[in-house]
């Protein structure tokens, strides 16, 4: 697995949700550290899974992110700045999203 220190998109052709969750962080927040996890199989009993916009198979995603953007902001108002910049998102087949949100100050020293 990618360290939080890398951009990341995992190994494999990312569908087109991921990438569009990839290029709107990416443009929006300048990330110096992202890690992007589809996570839609662990949920595939979901009913949000069997609507045919999630036929794609691209509902949950984990994303890990460093950036300059959090500084000054808690957790609350960093996952409030994600949610908005993927709003379209959401109102499409994104159903889940599991964030961390980090300054570079607050990565581990070995991170």
């Amino acid at each position: 697995m990618a360290t939080l220190a890398q951009m990341s998109i995992p190994s494999g052709a990312p569908g087109p949700m991921e990438f569009s969750i990839f290029d709107k962080l990416t443009r929006l927040f300048q990330p110096s550290g992202l890690v992007i996890t589809n996570d839609s199989w662990q949920h595939r009993h979901h009913a949000a899974m069997r609507n045919n916009d999630a036929a794609n198979g691209e509902t949950h995603f984990s994303v890990q992110m460093v950036s300059e953007a959090f500084r000054g902001k808690n957790t609350l108002q960093r996952h409030r700045m994600v949610n908005a910049a993927l709003a379209d998102e959401f109102k499409g087949a994104l159903h889940a999203l599991s964030l961390i949100t980090k300054t570079p100050e607050e990565l581990p020293k070995d991170a």
